[in-house]
């Protein structure tokens, strides 16, 4: 369903140093836009291939407005782990590296019997979900 996803921040190193880090612990890159025109500004993480023919990737950069970056209420991005191990890595390099604790990592049994996630706000204060479903130590 979704092609990208794109938060905003205030800081660029700042956010890259805390995606850099969390989003390792899930397996994914930065993507690779070198030789593009256009991208200064923007750093993704996901699949990035032809030019964008082929995308899934969560890209960030300071807003076009010049305002300052904010958290839309209500808005989180829910990312994907393979194994509950890969949950806690992610939630400890977010803290590790700038971001905040909504939740640690667990069962979330209200959801299904096998939700394992954490929550983690990003330097910004976007909110974060890392879940994998399954019981997959």
């Amino acid at each position: 369903m979704f092609r990208y996803i794109c938060l905003g921040t205030d800081d660029l190193d700042r956010a890259v140093r805390f995606y850099d880090a969390t989003m390792a612990t899930l397996g994914l890159a930065r993507c690779d836009v070198s030789g593009e025109p256009g991208w200064e500004g923007w750093r993704g993480w996901g699949l990035y291939r032809q030019h964008g023919a082929e995308e899934l990737a969560l890209w960030l950069c300071t807003p076009f407005d010049g305002a300052a970056a904010s958290a839309g209420n209500g808005t989180m991005v829910g990312l994907t782990a393979k194994t509950w191990q890969q949950v806690d890595a992610f939630h400890a390099a977010a803290l590790a590296h700038g971001g905040s604790c909504e939740g640690a990592p667990g069962l979330r049994l209200q959801y299904q019997p096998d939700f394992y996630a954490a929550y983690v706000r990003d330097p910004d204060a976007n909110k974060l979900c890392v879940v994998c479903r399954g019981f997959t130590r």
